[in-house]
């Protein structure tokens, strides 16, 4: 009786950490929500600052830049470039939009519009990225479906592995 009582409470503390283990996955940020990544309002150059509020990204994590193809292009560029908006010399440029932006490596990441006048209006972003995993999806993400099939298999094996437990203990 009391095998059976260790067995059972095993299986719940394996169910209990499966669950966990599901709701830890990456998300895909949509950065500027429904606005996309265009020259914000004149009266809001703070626009994605105010975005970036409540969201925490880590490793992992991939930003969705929305913009017209030939109206917009996003620079991943240093700090220096990104406070003085200069558009030479970036790190890399993506000139096809929507562009998909993978977080492989955690610290600060900017970003800017190199189209003319375009950062200087507020077109730039800069984001710290912490080690992982996120934890949930903040409002305006979505989960990486890679990650959540990688979850759902860890969730999958534990399951099968409680159920063993449980009958043969």
């Amino acid at each position: 009786m009391a095998m059976k009582i260790i067995s059972m409470a095993a299986l719940v503390v394996v169910v209990l950490a499966s669950s966990v283990l599901q709701s830890t996955y990456a998300a895909t940020y949509t950065v500027g929500d429904a606005t996309g990544w265009t020259v914000p309002n004149p009266n809001n150059t703070e626009f994605y600052d105010d975005w970036t509020d409540n969201k925490t990204f880590v490793v992992g994590d991939v930003l969705e830049f929305s913009f017209t193809t030939g109206r917009h292009d996003v620079a991943e560029v240093t700090e220096t470039a990104y406070d003085n908006c200069n558009t030479t010399n970036p790190i890399v440029r993506y000139t096809t939009g929507p562009a998909s932006v993978a977080l492989n490596r955690t610290g600060e990441h900017y970003f800017i519009c190199t189209f003319d006048g375009h950062c200087s209006l507020g077109q730039k972003l800069s984001i710290e990225v912490r080690t992982g995993p996120s934890t949930a999806p903040t409002p305006g993400s979505t989960p990486n479906p890679s990650s959540s099939a990688s979850a759902l298999v860890a969730t999958i094996s534990l399951v099968f592995m409680s159920i063993a437990l449980a009958l043969f203990c």
